[in-house]
């Protein structure tokens, strides 16, 4: 089947089209057409002047809609898996929290089985944030499960379902031998919860470490006379650092300071949604923690921030208020960066060849329309 979507503001890599359409063949996009042109499909859709982008690739998100990815039931990957979609979120690794091994292997299962029926965004993989951390940097972490790095346990995790993706503090005993290993089987392996020194950070980054989790947060600061992860992120020109771009993990000067000094191919915008996001202010847990939702700020009860309830192309619009960078170049922080990144190479672009995953956003960057693999799954 082959669908048009016409009247599009397209932008995507490199790319801002105003007035443009979209030819959608199967699962794949067949052309990108300028302003006059068409061309013969089955289905017309007239985006009425909304942009059109890439479907984001949300890389680090724990829940949503009160269901947590540790849950480990399959009704909760659903549940969170169909908010992601509603936020234009067409691809997102269900992130797990340092928490038992069998606990692990049972998310592990629920993706696995969400994967071969999915309704909402789909799930390559899974991102394991901890269990692998520096006890000292649990942040919202639970302490009672921090352990050191396991090769077989991860081993054993991916032969479950895919680990795309691992969080973990590269200062740590056998952590440096653990990224070679967990590498060279295509793992993307990043610092996180951390007190690692640059020192320590270059040892990795030669292992094979190549992102930096949720950037500023819980991780070594920078200082004069050690940079740390901070100083790290900013000075290394290869290694990719996550942002949550909600003006709260890190806030408006800081978001400005890092898209105008680190090459905007090595940032990815990410949520680290929790259960509570797409709902109500009250009271909620992460991984057996108790915490609270303010305003729309979730907190422990120390006071310490746990994870957001930031809905994707909210940080994309924060972003571009602060900076006021191009989408065309923003935009491959909500994707591209990412797919690169994972190995999902026919992602992240709207260009002819790339799988049909797409958002249409209006003016107030609310999602109007997602469509995953050319099929329209989402209509406000």
């Amino acid at each position: 089947m082959k669908t048009l979507i016409t009247n599009a503001r397209i932008i995507s890599p490199g790319v801002d089209i105003a007035g443009g359409s979209v030819l959608i063949d199967g699962k794949k996009i067949a052309a990108v057409l300028m302003p006059g042109e068409t061309a013969e499909a089955d289905k017309t859709i007239d985006a009425g002047g909304a942009m059109l982008m890439p479907g984001f690739i949300d890389i680090h998100s724990h829940g949503a809609g009160g269901c947590d990815t540790c849950d480990c039931k399959v009704e909760s990957i659903r549940t969170i898996a169909d908010c992601k979609m509603k936020e234009g979120v067409t691809t997102w690794l269900p992130t797990t929290l340092t928490l038992g091994t069998n606990t692990l292997a049972d998310v592990c299962r629920v993706v696995k089985e969400y994967a071969e029926s999915p309704n909402g965004s789909k799930t390559p993989g899974v991102h394991l944030e901890g269990p692998y951390i520096n006890p000292k940097q649990c942040g919202a972490q639970n302490p009672a499960f921090v352990r050191p790095a396991d090769f077989e346990e991860v081993s054993m995790l991916n032969d479950i379902y895919p680990v795309l993706y691992i969080s973990m503090a590269p200062e740590m005993p056998g952590a440096v031998d653990f990224i070679a290993k967990a590498s060279a089987i295509g793992i993307t392996c990043s610092a996180g919860h951390s007190a690692a020194s640059y020192a320590d950070f270059k040892k990795a980054k030669a292992a094979g470490l190549k992102h930096l989790t949720h950037f500023c947060n819980q991780m070594s600061p920078q200082h004069h006379r050690e940079i740390g992860l901070v100083g790290s992120g900013m000075l290394d020109k290869d290694v990719k650092i996550e942002i949550i771009c909600d003006k709260i993990h890190l806030c408006e000067d800081m978001l400005n300071l890092t898209f105008t000094n680190k090459d905007i191919s090595q940032l990815i915008m990410i949520t680290d949604s929790l259960a509570c996001s797409w709902m109500p202010d009250g009271p909620g847990q992460l991984g057996g923690l108790p915490i609270i939702v303010k305003g729309g700020v979730a907190r422990l009860e120390s006071g310490n921030l746990a994870g957001s309830t930031l809905r994707f192309a909210k940080g994309l619009k924060n972003v571009q208020e602060i900076t006021g960078k191009p989408l065309s170049e923003l935009v491959k922080a909500t994707s591209w960066n990412a797919a690169q990144s994972l190995g999902l190479y026919d992602l992240g672009k709207v260009a002819p060849g790339y799988t049909a995953d797409l958002v249409l956003l209006d003016a107030e960057y609310d999602t109007v329309m997602t469509i995953i693999d050319g099929e329209v799954r989402y209509t406000a």
